[in-house]
């Protein structure tokens, strides 16, 4: 559970304390790059939530995730297709599905805590 958000952490700290700047024509790359990211860092905590989360499914899932996304992108811009655009629609898509998936975790947890509370008093 620690190891994404600590890359998470980390990520954020490095970007607001320095003064890299990517090139305006790199900028749709990184930004399906970070797309894929963060869909698999809400992979990685929901497979936590459901007692599923292994390190080296999450890492490796981490870099084949960035560089197919970036893959479609630079192939996209080659080919004179929009591809990226399917990189956006399906790692949407998973992102949204799995804070879906972490809220309901969350709430039936909350919700399971509520009801014990209520049957100690």
């Amino acid at each position: 559970m620690w190891l994404p958000i600590i890359g998470l952490l980390i990520g954020l700290l490095l970007g607001f304390w320095t003064e890299f700047r990517i090139p305006d024509a790199y900028t749709s790359y990184l930004s399906i790059a970070v797309l894929a990211a963060l869909d698999t860092l809400f992979g990685g905590i929901r497979a936590h939530l459901q007692n599923t989360f292994e390190e080296n499914v999450f890492v490796t899932g981490f870099f084949s995730n960035i560089l197919l996304a970036a893959s479609l992108a630079f192939l996209g811009v080659h080919l004179g297709v929009d591809l990226y655009l399917a990189a956006i629609f399906a790692f949407g898509v998973r992102l949204f599905n799995n804070i879906a998936v972490i809220r309901r975790i969350l709430l039936s947890k909350w919700a399971a805590r509520q009801e014990k509370k209520e049957n100690e008093v």
